[in-house]
């Protein structure tokens, strides 16, 4: 059945805001919106009595399914440490649909995560962006793999040189690892490129196939680096090797704020709501992604959920315009700009004809602190619910098309 909303404050991102309706299709895309839509006889409606309605928001960098929160560390499948060049790893393979921070997505808002290996490792593994919401991961699926996750600075120094007494020891060491498995990878692709054309048998190597997919373009690398001298690292083996780079975190990246906007390199900023926990977050403020902003250079916010909560990506929004963030650039962080930066903006990010009707109701401007989520669609679904006589969220149950049930009390099987 397809969907018609009307009576919307609709909140586009990629368009002008305008009050009127939208259409869903019956595969979960958008069909129309405007001002001068009609109801169709076969559509289910839904009046939004004049509420804001948005895009779904999107994180861009985080590990919700794959580093639970109630098994910490301690339950850890999100860094796989035997290894320092992990580029055949898949966070695919590590997520639970089950884990509470996707309820807690759909609660805030967020209905698509790039899910990503930890920063253990020089070069951890691929990430996957995910629908908020499902039954088993595959079908969860937007993009896989939608980036490579690499590190720099004291996490792979930690997790090896001090923990396990190997290489890497030093920054220097770091970027050593990555710098030989890239020379490796050229190498790799040269020797089975020619053994193709020659028709003769050729043994496939899946970390160095997936570090040729990075050399050759089609896969980014989403690098954790924090201090200004690992960004200025990043930069550097990024033009050595001549693949596409995102910063995540960049806790320092505005001190260089002029030459990320000149070599057009995104940041996808934050935790912003920690405490400065370690040295390389000496220079963490909420003030940061507004500097970038104005220096030209492109900002999404992070969460790095369950670092901080998901459901809280769109106050990191709202404190940054109160620090100076432009509102509307602000908005887009969460929406639009995270999805261009992980090639993700064909499908999720603003609300267009032909892109997935993943939609939030909020009660009033959602940049406004008091406003929150009342309706979570995606994909044209009704996927979350406030609801307000019991002042709670209801998420409905994907396992309920089974007839099974998951025992949490903000569950439905409506």
């Amino acid at each position: 059945m397809r969907l018609f909303i009307t009576n919307a404050h609709v909140v586009p991102v990629g368009s002008e805001s305008f009050d009127g309706h939208l259409l869903v299709d019956e595969g979960g895309h958008l069909e129309a919106l405007g001002t001068d839509l009609a109801a169709p006889d076969d559509a289910e409606v839904i009046d939004a009595e004049g509420a804001w309605l948005t895009p779904g928001l999107v994180e861009a960098h985080g590990h919700v399914g794959i580093w639970e929160e109630f098994h910490g560390w301690a339950g850890d499948d999100i860094n796989e440490t035997s290894e320092t060049i992990g580029a055949r790893f898949r966070a695919l393979d590590g997520i639970h649909p089950t884990d509470e921070g996707f309820r807690d997505a759909l609660s805030g808002g967020v209905t698509t995560i790039v899910a990503k290996p930890g920063s253990a490792n020089p070069i951890g593994g691929q990430t996957v962006a995910l629908k908020s919401w499902g039954r088993i991961v595959d079908e969860m699926v937007v993009k896989q793999p939608a980036s490579l996750k690499m590190a720099l600075g004291e996490n792979p120094k930690k997790f090896h040189g001090a923990d396990q007494n190997r290489l890497p020891k030093t920054r220097m060491g770091v970027a050593a690892v990555i710098r030989d498995a890239f020379n490796g990878a050229r190498n790799y692709k040269e020797f089975r490129d020619s053994m193709r054309a020659e028709g003769r048998p050729f043994t496939t190597d899946l970390t160095n196939e997936t570090l040729v997919q990075v050399l050759d373009g089609q896969v980014p690398v989403s690098q954790h680096c924090h201090r200004v001298d690992d960004i200025a690292t990043a930069i550097r083996l990024a033009e050595e090797f001549g693949y596409r780079l995102v910063i995540n975190h960049g806790t320092e990246a505005h001190l260089i704020a002029d030459v990320l906007a000149e070599k057009d390199l995104p940041v996808v900023i934050g935790p912003l709501l920690t405490s400065r926990s370690k040295l390389e977050l000496e220079n963490r403020s909420i003030a940061n992604p507004g500097l970038l902003a104005r220096a030209g250079v492109r900002v999404a916010l992070t969460t790095d959920a369950p670092v901080v909560p998901i459901n809280l990506l769109v106050v990191q929004a709202i404190l940054a315009v109160k620090e100076g963030l432009d509102r509307d650039t602000a908005l887009r962080a969460i929406t639009l700009t995270p999805a261009e930066i992980m090639g993700l903006d064909e499908r999720v990010g603003s609300l267009a004809v032909g892109k997935d009707a993943d939609m939030v109701l909020w009660s009033g401007d959602p940049l406004e602190v008091t406003s929150r989520p009342m309706s979570v669609f995606i994909q044209g679904r009704r996927v979350y619910r406030y609801d307000s006589d019991t002042h709670r969220g209801v998420t409905l149950d994907p396992y309920s098309a089974l007839g099974q049930t998951v025992s949490r009390p903000h569950l439905d099987c409506e």
